[in-house]
């Protein structure tokens, strides 16, 4: 399995040739140092509202937003991509895309971010802020981030109920153009969410950096609460688990 794990990250670019005889020396050491490159993730079950709530605290705190379901969508769609349609599979199946892809997908992303220019607070000095959005979905995805990229500062637990989101994701589909928006696929996803993604939350929890919000309320209730949470874990004033 992981030999066609590396054939596929190099046929999608994110392998470069020059990288075996490196990854022995730097297996444990993250290309980003967390004191000075803050990751937050985002996590929530489909149609949390974490989407739209990254949006807004990227307006608030200058973050960059980086969603793993986007970047995984945009590679499947990149011209001259051999393996989009295996990456399509697994999408429109619910299932999780093969965590080397997904990982090296979101340091190649968030390399790029911190090679721009940035005058807001948070930049300077080869500093940055990344909101990390529907990731890591297992365990495997959370430590290996963690180990071989940058360790995280938080977790945004964005919660409400199944029905909930099952509204808003077929309220979706009526506009969003998502294969996976569908009610055969919104259920297997939240299937894969109970299985493989609470356990992520749990294991987080028990090193107290779960800053749990209940995404119930409208849109700008929710974003105040989140904003609020933020605001005193940038400051320094959160380092343990956090409920709004």
């Amino acid at each position: 399995m992981p030999a066609i794990v590396d054939k596929i990250a190099e046929a999608l670019h994110l392998k470069h040739h020059d990288d075996a005889a490196a990854s022995t020396a730097t297996a444990q050491t993250p290309v980003f140092d967390h004191e000075k490159v803050k990751v937050f993730f985002v996590l929530g079950g489909p149609g949390a509202g974490k989407g739209t709530q990254c949006a807004n605290l990227v307006k608030d705190f200058g973050f960059c937003h980086l969603s793993a379901g986007d970047l995984l969508r945009a590679e499947q769609n990149r011209e001259g991509s051999e393996y989009g349609e295996l990456i399509r599979k697994y999408i429109r199946e619910g299932q999780i895309v093969p965590m080397e892809i997904t990982i090296k997908l979101l340091e190649n992303a968030m390399r790029a971010e911190l090679a721009k220019a940035h005058d807001s607070e948070g930049w300077e000095d080869g500093k940055g802020r990344f909101l990390i959005d529907g990731f890591p979905r297992k365990m495997d995805q959370a430590l290996k981030f963690d180990e071989d990229v940058c360790l995280s500062t938080m977790v945004l637990f964005f919660t409400t109920t199944e029905e909930e989101m099952l509204k808003r994701l077929l309220e979706r589909a009526k506009t969003s153009g998502r294969e996976d928006d569908n009610e055969e696929s919104i259920r297997k996803r939240f299937r894969v969410y109970k299985e493989q993604t609470m356990p992520v939350i749990e294991h987080y929890s028990k090193e107290g950096k779960v800053a749990t919000i209940d995404a119930t309320a409208t849109i700008e209730d929710v974003h105040k609460k989140a904003k609020e949470i933020v605001t005193k874990i940038l400051a320094g004033e959160v380092g343990r688990n956090i409920t709004a």
